[in-house]
């Protein structure tokens, strides 16, 4: 079993980005709402001169990305990345985002039961 872990740095395509896991019957993760670590030096030093300089590399439209945990079976982690692979295709320019994973050990779903 795997933690597929996305780092979408382009927001806008989150929406396409699900209905393409949910059309090959990936339906289950967490999304957060993140920042990069260089985005935030940038903001916390603004008069540095090497942060200063990330500033115009980072651009000021994305302040915010969306990181994606999805645990699946080993078998379809390919296709989950091809579906990340089809939708960051459409998108042009640098820095749309990362994706990797991360071994699961054990994996269970917590399930409280009333009294």
């Amino acid at each position: 079993m795997q933690m597929l872990v996305i780092v979408l740095n382009r927001i806008e395509k989150l929406n396409d980005l699900l209905l393409e896991l949910s059309n090959n019957n990936i339906v289950t993760g967490t999304i957060i709402d993140s920042s990069g670590m260089a985005k935030t030096l940038v903001d916390f030093y603004p008069n540095s001169l090497l942060f200063g300089s990330l500033r115009t590399i980072l651009g000021e439209n994305r302040p915010f990305n969306k990181t994606i945990f999805i645990v699946l079976p080993d078998e379809k982690v390919p296709l989950a990345m091809e579906c990340v692979r089809k939708v960051s295709s459409e998108i042009n320019g640098e820095n749309v985002g990362v994706m990797f994973t991360i071994p699961v050990n054990h994996f269970e779903s917590l399930n409280i039961q009333g009294s």
